[in-house]
Parts: structure tokens; C-alpha cells; sequence
């Protein structure tokens, strides 16, 4: 099982330093939150699910932490994308379909 836990561990580490990457590559902010999201979820759950195979009295804590990266993490990034959307954070030039221009909800700002 100690191994089983290393290699889990070592697979969400991996996942965690490809999303940083994603983030400092990609061109603007919506496509930074989508590598950053998905990669740090995956990530951080590999991690912590590995750490409680690693540490049985550890095992349920980790995976209610786990639970809750799951359920807030998607949460808090389409929080970040609405916000950036409504201020007026402009897409990438290379962008092709911009679906959420006819949204009422999504003003574009007047620069001053």
C-alpha cells in the first residue's frame, strides 16, 4: 500500500506542476482558469487521496478534504471567469467564438 500511496501522490504532484505550466503558457485569463481548475483538481485530489493511503488514520479526513477541493474548486473558478467576464477582461486576440457577447448579463466596460 506505501507504494501505491507514493505513486498517487507522485501522479497528483505531476498533475499540479503540468497546471502551472498551462498557466503560465496559455494567452489570457479564461483559458489560464481552465488549465488551472482542472489540473489543480485532479491534482491536489491524487495528492491528498495519496497522503491518506500513506497514513490510514489519516484516510477520511483527507477524503472529506478531497470532497470539498471537488465541490468548491469548479466553484470558485467559474466565480473568477463570471467576474472577469462582467468587468470587461478582454479575450484572447486568437479567440474565435465568443458565445458569451449576446449575453445581457455581459456589458462591455467603457474605457475613461
Amino acid at each position: 500500500m506505501e507504494l501505491f500511496g507514493e505513486i498517487i501522490t507522485g501522479i497528483g504532484v505531476l498533475f499540479l506542476l503540468l497546471g502551472n505550466f498551462g498557466i503560465l503558457r496559455l494567452p489570457d485569463v479564461y483559458n489560464r482558469i481552465q488549465a488551472g481548475t482542472k489540473c489543480t483538481t485532479l491534482g491536489a485530489l491524487l495528492t491528498i487521496i495519496g497522503v491518506g493511503i500513506l497514513q490510514p488514520a489519516w484516510f477520511w479526513k483527507c477524503l472529506l478534504i478531497a470532497v470539498f477541493i471537488l465541490v468548491t474548486n469548479p466553484i470558485s473558478s467559474h466565480a473568477i471567469a463570471r467576474a472577469s467576464r462582467k468587468i470587461g477582461v478582454p479575450l484572447c486576440d486568437r479567440t474565435v467564438v465568443d458565445k458569451s457577447k449576446n449575453f445581457k448579463g455581459f456589458k462591455k466596460q467603457e474605457k475613461k
